[in-house]
């Protein structure tokens, strides 16, 4: 059993003393102690290292004693297992040499046995549990389909993801065929990382937002309907779309336990377009943690009382920066810990 389990309440909507909390990106780049690795290991040396990825992963638990851990990884580790050749450029992010641009590339694409391509995933998720011992939750993750497809045709971070959509608009039977097998693909790895041992997964559509609404129900929300489907049963899911705030509605009858919500939209108006119903996770502009802590606190408390105690996952509304001061990011955790509902 896990001793700390008030994320997994707040996931089933049961009456909590206070909100749960933890931080997109909060194993990383904003910690002295990654630091330390990063300075020795290559990006995907440290997603492919049980010891190391798990190491990462508890940096942040250890220092400010959030209610989740979530997993050290990247969402790129399912192109790479597709036979997609993705590298991790200092100072430039994600570049992936051949970009996948017709029929005859989407071919190519494999999907693969992810127990074998992917099996140092779920190692990382056996030595994370040890260091946890049952303490606190982990979360695993995948990009969308969409996201990962984003950076499969464009090749690299991109301000709009022109290649990609142009791609989608112009061959849109490719683009269909290229977004199913990526679902399949993380269908499979999500399940094998439940059995693992994550005790939830969240699915990170970082680009949904670059898509008209019509545009997002086409080439996005339909394949990760298809996720949530296929692991609800197993494990809860937790559904974060940036920018994305006009699906709200539809992802609110999905089946997943959560939806994460960006800083763009209010508490108020994202429990109106939810129903009212469903577990929100959110929204602090990651960028308000330059605020002096007293401030953050302040404002962290009005927004748990905004969203309300139950029914919530107090996180930021994106993944922390990594220039964030470290006793900012313990103000926002403090400020959680320390909530009392107004009488």
């Amino acid at each position: 059993m896990i001793k700390n389990d008030l994320f997994l309440r707040a996931l089933k909507g049961e009456t909590v003393e206070r909100p749960p909390v933890w931080m997109m990106r909060q194993a990383g780049r904003y910690l002295p102690e990654f630091m330390e690795i990063k300075a020795k290991y290559d990006f995907f040396t440290r997603c492919q290292t049980p010891e190391l990825a798990s190491e990462i992963t508890v940096q942040p638990i250890r220092r400010y004693g959030m209610d989740a851990a979530i997993l050290f990884s990247d969402i790129l580790v399912i192109p790479q297992a597709m036979n997609i050749e993705v590298q991790m450029k200092p100072n430039f992010g994600p570049y992936l040499p051949n970009p996948i641009r017709s029929q005859k590339d989407v071919d190519n694409v494999i999907v693969p046995d992810v127990k074998d391509a992917l099996d140092y995933v779920y190692q990382a998720i056996k030595a994370t549990k040890e260091k946890l011992n049952d303490e606190i939750p982990l979360i695993g993750f995948a990009g969308s389909p969409w996201t990962i497809l984003c950076y499969c045709v464009q090749g690299q971070g991109s301000k709009n993801f022109d290649k990609a959509k142009e791609f989608c608009f112009t061959n849109p039977i490719a683009a269909h065929g290229l977004l199913q097998k990526i679902t399949d693909t993380t269908i499979a790895y999500l399940k094998e990382k439940v059995k693992a041992g994550c005790n939830a997964v969240q699915v990170f559509d970082s680009w949904g937002g670059m898509l008209s609404p019509v545009d997002y129900q086409e080439f996005s929300w339909q394949y990760i309907q298809q996720i949530i489907d296929a692991l609800k049963d197993d494990a809860p899911v937790i559904a974060f779309g940036k920018g994305c705030w006009f699906a709200l509605d539809t992802m609110a009858k999905s089946g997943a336990s959560a939806l994460g919500v960006d800083w763009t939209c209010s508490a108020r108006n994202a429990r109106y377009l939810t129903g009212g119903n469903i577990t929100l996770q959110g929204n602090f502009d990651p960028t308000r943690l330059f605020s002096p802590p007293a401030e953050i606190k302040k404002m962290v408390t009005q927004m748990i009382n905004d969203f309300g105690k139950d029914k919530y996952i107090v996180n930021l509304g994106h993944g922390i920066l990594p220039n964030i001061p470290l006793d900012h990011a313990k103000a926002f955790i403090d400020a959680v810990k320390e909530y009392q509902s107004p009488s």
